[in-house]
């Protein structure tokens, strides 16, 4: 028993000193309209950085009247566990969630 407790004493520390380090942040802004448009853009030390722009606008919905949407386009990037830079962009329109980087699978076209 005594052997159980003392390992998972040193599990605990181990994973404790894992997480010991906090990334800081290196740059923050934000700026949101009153009509729902925005901007958000943040950095952090660990190579970690966000930016997205979201533009109001109106599109018609299946009935054909006028709907308030937000558009949205951005990146992020950040190192992955093997320390490369990994960096995706994206759209988010009334047709979806559009993602593109090279760990983003492509999709197969059917004919």
């Amino acid at each position: 028993m005594k052997v159980i407790i003392v390992a998972l004493a040193f599990v605990a520390v181990a994973a404790a000193a894992a997480v010991d380090y906090v990334p800081q942040i290196l740059r923050s802004e934000s700026d949101q309209s009153p009509d729902g448009s925005y901007q958000y853009a943040f950095e952090s030390d660990d190579g970690t950085k966000r930016e997205e722009v979201g533009q109001a606008t109106e599109i018609l919905n299946e009935e054909g009247k006028p709907q308030k949407v937000v558009f949205v386009r951005g990146s992020f990037s950040y190192k992955d566990s093997e320390g490369n830079l990994q960096e995706i962009v994206y759209t988010a329109d009334d047709k979806g969630f559009h993602p593109e980087g090279p760990s983003i699978p492509k999709s197969v076209s059917r004919r």
